[in-house]
This record gives structure tokens, C-alpha cells and sequence, in this order.
């Protein structure tokens, strides 16, 4: 099964739906990079800070730890997938990942 099937089933996963709710809900629901600027922003995408790939996908404690996850805007978010993307993916204009 290729990776894209991989991470869609992750993401619409009960799990994953409850720890996302829950992050957002332990850091206030703000952008955590934004924060650092003094800048208030709604968050509205959790981020794992080590990407998942098709190696660590069944690992909880990269896919599911507090301590892997970011409440991110758009922005930031696009901002993160922009500077670290390998030109296989694109980030849209609503901060969602393409891939090509």
C-alpha cells in the first residue's frame, strides 16, 4: 500500500482524530510558533515535527506523542513544508500537502 494510502487512513483514524482534539485542547488552541512572536493566531493544524514516512507510521511515539506534535496556522505550517519539502510535494494555498 503506498504511503499517501497509509497516512490518509492514519489521519481519519478515531486515534488520531483524539489526540489531535486533545493537543489542540492542552496548548489553548493558538499557533505555538506564532506564540513565540507575540503574535495570536488560531491553530488549525496539528504538525508532527518528525514527518511521518512509511518506516515510522506505526510508531505511537512519533505518530501520537505530545511531545511530536505543533499546533500550527496555515501559515506556519505551509511555512514548515516549505522549507523542509523535498520537491516531491507541493503546499497549497490552505496549507494542505500535494503530493506530484
Amino acid at each position: 500500500m503506498p504511503m499517501r494510502e497509509f497516512a490518509e487512513r492514519f489521519y481519519k483514524s478515531g486515534k488520531w482524530q483524539r489526540v489531535e482534539k486533545a493537543y489542540k485542547k492542552s496548548v489553548g488552541g493558538l499557533c505555538e510558533r506564532c506564540l513565540k512572536h507575540d503574535l495570536i493566531t488560531i491553530g488549525e493544524i496539528v504538525h508532527h515535527k518528525i514527518h511521518i514516512t512509511p518506516q515510522n507510521i506505526g510508531d505511537p511515539s512519533i505518530t501520537m506523542s505530545f511531545d511530536n506534535l505543533e499546533l500550527l496556522c496555515r501559515t506556519c505550517h505551509g511555512e514548515v513544508h516549505r522549507r523542509s519539502a523535498p520537491k516531491r510535494y507541493l503546499v497549497d494555498a490552505d496549507g494542505k500537502v500535494k503530493t506530484l
